[in-house]
């Protein structure tokens, strides 16, 4: 049986940052212009912490005006909604991105519809995701995670998904259904499945292009992949471990890695798969803003 490659996301990603880098130069020569990333993170969530340094370091690395305002898990809705404001007016920042998840009473809703649709590089706002769902994107901010996703389809596939059909499992706001816009605009016939569907190994075997993102380690099992496909993880789970008698915490994916390289053509590994990537579209996504706001075409 023949093995599938490993997507490799950190290379990918590396490529993309040395471009970003260099349209950076770019603009700051030519325009006077450099790309501004504000983050605002709440509370201490240690995954949320590794997050925001990593955005952070990346941001400066790519030559950005990087900005991060870490505020104590007591600080009311009132006052996040305020810095957002503040951050909204200050013509220096050309993306917001509020770390989720956010304590319990802020209301996650209310603080992200607050951040303007054009500095919105999550693309969590309404008018974006109303955009990517009629297919209008010229302007408008794709999520970064199935941003990323895409290109590494694009990568094993091409860009024209004609004839494919396209599985994917899990329909969060950030991931799920932005991803299925996505693949139905590159012409794929998707079906977006999720805890409540019937058969989901017959249906996962149906698929050419096969999507996890549930938050379910390793439960998409191998003999669930239709040989040849091609399988994009973007499950981040942590799993306790006994190692020698040793337990410790590894980070495994929402599909069994090893059983889906047997079959499929080309699988993406966690972490190093779409981890990076959905870092790297986030830069991507700024420096498209800072254009977009002086009227610089790509």
């Amino acid at each position: 049986m023949t093995h599938g490659a490993r997507i490799d996301g950190k290379a990918k990603a590396a490529e993309l940052a040395t471009r970003i880098s260099s349209a950076t130069g770019a603009l700051k020569e030519q325009h006077g212009l450099q790309p501004g990333l504000a983050v605002v993170i709440v509370g201490e969530d240690p995954a949320s912490q590794v997050y925001v340094r990593n955005k952070k370091r990346t941001a400066e690395s790519c030559g950005f005006h990087s900005v991060q305002h870490s505020l104590p898990a007591d600080t009311s809705e009132a006052d996040v909604l305020a810095m957002v404001e503040a951050l909204n007016r200050d013509p220096a920042i050309h993306g917001i991105l509020v770390q989720l998840p956010l304590p319990d009473h802020i209301d996650e809703q209310r603080v992200t519809q607050a951040i303007l649709p054009e500095k919105d590089v999550d693309g969590f706002h309404y008018i974006n995701i109303g955009k990517l769902a009629a297919g209008d994107t010229a302007d408008a901010f794709v999520p970064c995670t199935p941003a990323g996703c895409m290109l590494m389809i694009e990568d094993q596939v091409g860009k024209d998904l004609s004839g494919k059909r396209a599985v994917v499992v899990g329909r969060s706001n950030i991931v799920g259904k932005p991803m299925a816009s996505l693949l139905l605009a590159a012409n794929a016939t998707v079906t977006i499945a999720h805890s409540r569907t019937e058969d989901l190994p017959g249906l996962c075997r149906e698929a050419d292009i096969l999507v996890a993102a549930v938050g379910r380690p390793e439960m998409i099992r191998g003999d669930w992949v239709k040989p040849g496909a091609v399988v994009i993880d973007v499950g981040i789970n942590r799993v306790e471990v006994t190692e020698g008698g040793e337990s410790r915490s590894r980070l495994t994916g929402d599909v069994d890695f090893d059983g889906a390289l047997a079959r499929a053509s080309a699988v993406t590994p966690v972490p190093g798969g779409v981890g990076p990537m959905t870092i790297i579209m986030l830069m991507s996504n700024t420096l498209r803003a800072a254009k977009l706001s002086a009227g610089i075409g790509d």
